[in-house]
């Protein structure tokens, strides 16, 4: 049997080494994190030693970072009640809490007018399209730049940014909220006063042990040079695809992106097709965000940058990552053009 090939990191990273090690170590600490005896000091030292790991990869100071279930709970934390505006290209959760009031051009850039009411993406989980950042920003989603870009928080003049462990390969269901020190927050949830009153509840010791040693392996990876090579596969299987599949538009070309998305559409053929037909391939890709409880439906992101509802429902994201190799991204060259060429076929 051919083994499958996995394209879709974007929606999630498979769980790197490092993380699981991490993770099986804190599994046997039966300690309360809160607790003062030497078992929950112990639990404690854990979640300090994984908050350490994350401010360092995302150039932040420890006390800065609030673990949260994931960014989600992150973008409520930070969006609530702030009357926020945004484009129409954000994520799901934080569209929730925003206007979107904000214009966006075919580019996919973001016209900020007011940062201090903004919300912005670091860079787009469907196109990957990389935002400039304005100084002052409310919110910077960082969720899916943060171990593939080189970024900074404290450079950055955000006032708060959102990030997520099983983006960088960590597990799923913990992020964290990183803010500007001194900055006002309520707190959503509340009760034990952990997270320094910011987020209540009794921490995932294991989840977080697997995000610091995540986060630690991922700046390495950016340091070595990892996404550098990525891109240049990415680029290779661009060009690839661009000499065969005519009608096919490779959304953001031009644009800065992520070193691993490549976000294509083809009139026509409708991307949850492509899906399903690259899955039964043995190819795992998506069509846009997987964060929609499995639904597949038109990208409003690609709506909101101006292309028609035909386009914005044929789009697909090959999203590539540190072990993916020029033989993955030729094999599925090789597979998708296949069915490209029927489609043509049946559609002339």
């Amino acid at each position: 049997m051919t083994e499958r090939i996995y394209l879709d990191h974007n929606a999630t990273m498979p769980l790197r080494p490092e993380a699981r090690a991490a993770m099986i170590a804190a599994m046997d600490l039966p300690g309360n994190p809160s607790s003062v005896h030497a078992e929950g000091r112990a639990a404690r030292a854990v979640i300090e030693r994984a908050r350490a790991q994350v401010a360092a990869a995302f150039g932040a100071e420890g006390a800065d970072v609030v673990f949260t279930s994931g960014a989600t709970e992150a973008a409520a934390l930070a969006c609530a009640g702030r009357g926020l505006v945004a484009a129409g290209i954000e994520h799901d959760a934080v569209a929730a809490w925003i206007d979107e009031a904000l214009t966006v051009d075919r580019d996919g850039a973001v016209q900020v007018t007011e940062p201090a009411r903004s919300a912005l993406q670091l860079a787009n989980s469907e196109t990957g399209i990389v935002q400039d950042l304005p100084d002052g920003l409310a919110v910077c989603d960082a969720t899916q730049g943060f171990g593939k870009l080189p970024f900074a928080f404290n450079w950055s003049g955000a006032q708060m940014a959102l990030i997520s462990a099983h983006k960088l390969g960590g597990p799923k269901g913990v992020g964290a909220l990183v803010l500007r020190r001194g900055l006002d927050l309520a707190a959503q949830l509340r009760g034990g006063g952990q997270e320094m009153g910011r987020r209540a509840g009794t921490e995932n010791v294991i989840g977080i042990a697997g995000f610091g040693a995540a986060a630690e392996a991922a700046a390495e990876d950016l340091a070595d040079g990892v996404w550098d090579r990525v891109s240049l596969l990415r680029d290779k299987l661009e060009k690839t695809l661009a000499a065969d599949a005519k009608m096919t538009i490779s959304v953001g070309k031009e644009a800065r992106r992520l070193p691993n998305t490549l976000c294509l559409a083809t009139p026509g053929w409708k991307g949850e097709t492509q899906v399903m037909q690259m899955d039964l391939a043995g190819v795992a890709i998506s069509a846009g965000s997987a964060c929609s409880s499995g639904k597949v439906r038109a990208s409003r992101v690609l709506r909101a940058m101006g292309f028609d509802d035909d386009l914005a429902a044929s789009a697909i994201r090959v999203s590539l990552g540190p072990q993916t190799c020029e033989e993955d991204v030729m094999r599925f060259a090789e597979t998708w053009l296949a069915s490209e060429r029927k489609h043509r076929a049946r559609a002339a």
